[in-house]
């Protein structure tokens, strides 16, 4: 009895070092879970194609310590190209500091499901270093590195409060790494007239 015992013993534990796989044998294991599908925000900028009201206060020496603001009223325009995956904006405003005519390109790009923001000034006549970024639940947030006074800041753009009729933009800088921020423009949008077909 005794010896079919330890017969089956071995038995047992031959089985299981045979089924154990031996050293350099690769082990199956399980698919490494998918990353989550990217949403397509190619349309995340349709809220805003049409006519605006637009009042921007903008603070005249940002990260200086500085607390004085300028601020301005006028338009701005927003046109649909490539059926929503990219738009143009036309500003037109003034106040008491003077005059800004700017234009903003934003373009989307279906691999990355990001937006880059590519915004000039007339005064200046060339494209900015483009904010990079995209929606979540409704707020926009977008993101690049430039230059301010000899330093290298970072930079956010933030659009929220978003309505078929209203939008909130705030650009603000960082020179401590992203730990603090100061808001240095803000504008706020109110829709001229009735929103396009098919939006809102």
């Amino acid at each position: 009895m005794k010896a079919l015992q330890t017969i089956a013993a071995v038995l047992a534990v031959g089985g299981a070092v045979a089924a154990a796989p031996g050293p350099g044998v690769a082990q199956p294991q399980a698919d490494p879970a998918k990353p989550a599908a990217r949403r397509d925000g190619q349309h995340d900028f349709d809220f805003e194609i049409g006519t605006w009201r637009t009042h921007i206060r903008r603070l005249v020496h940002p990260l200086t310590g500085s607390t004085t603001w300028a601020e301005y009223d006028g338009t701005s325009v927003v046109r649909k190209i490539w059926d929503g995956r990219a738009n143009m904006v036309e500003l037109e405003v003034d106040g008491p500091a003077g005059h800004i005519e700017g234009l903003s390109l934003r373009l989307y790009n279906p691999v990355s499901h990001q937006w880059s923001l590519n915004f000039a000034n007339s005064a200046v006549g060339t494209m900015s270093t483009p904010t990079v970024g995209e929606f979540r639940n409704g707020r926009g947030e977008f993101y690049d590195q430039e230059e301010l006074n000899g330093r290298m800041i970072l930079v956010r753009g933030v659009w929220s409060d978003i309505t078929p009729t209203s939008g909130r933009f705030e650009q603000a800088f960082s020179d401590d790494g992203g730990r603090t921020w100061e808001v240095n423009w803000i504008a706020i949008d109110t829709r001229i007239g009735a929103a396009p077909s098919g939006l809102g």
